[in-house]
Parts: C-alpha cells; structure tokens; sequence
C-alpha cells in the first residue's frame, strides 16, 4: 500500500510569500522642523553660551573625579513630575 502525503513538502505556499519583495508606498512627505527666530537668537546669546559651558565642563571634572553625587530623591520627584503633566 502506497501513502501519498497531503502537500509535498517543495509545495510550501508560505515560500513564495517570503520571495516578495514588499511594497513601500512613498507618499512625498517628509518630516521638517523649524526653529523660530526668536530660539535661534537665544541659542547665540553669549552669556547663555559661556554659561552651559562652564556647566557642562565643570560637571564632566565631577564625573571624572568621582565626585559627581546624584539626589536620588530630587530625580524621583523629577520624574514623577514630568509624568504627571
């Protein structure tokens, strides 16, 4: 006695699904953001620039010495609030 299998196994359906190559639909749009004249002047002020510099110098010294200490509290408080609004 002779048993054929339902579907030969070369016979996948699903293979032929995985060969196409999918269709990306390009509609044009593209996304753009644009910064006000007003930010744009802000960004250039010195004293602001000097300032964030200072900051950011002074914190990586912190970080490099080993000195840098988080307030475990004050970032949970932080946190909280930005989840709440």
């Amino acid at each position: 006695m002779k048993i054929n299998p339902f579907r030969h196994v070369d016979a996948n359906p699903y293979k032929k699904q995985l060969n196409k190559p999918e269709k990306i639909q390009t509609t044009g749009k593209t996304d753009k953001v644009e910064i006000s004249a007003e930010a744009k002047e802000m960004q250039k002020l010195p004293s602001i620039v000097k300032e964030r510099e200072m900051r950011v110098a002074e914190l990586k010294n912190q970080v490099q010495n080993g000195n840098y200490k988080l307030d475990v509290k004050e970032v949970a408080k932080s946190i909280a609030k930005f989840y709440r609004q």
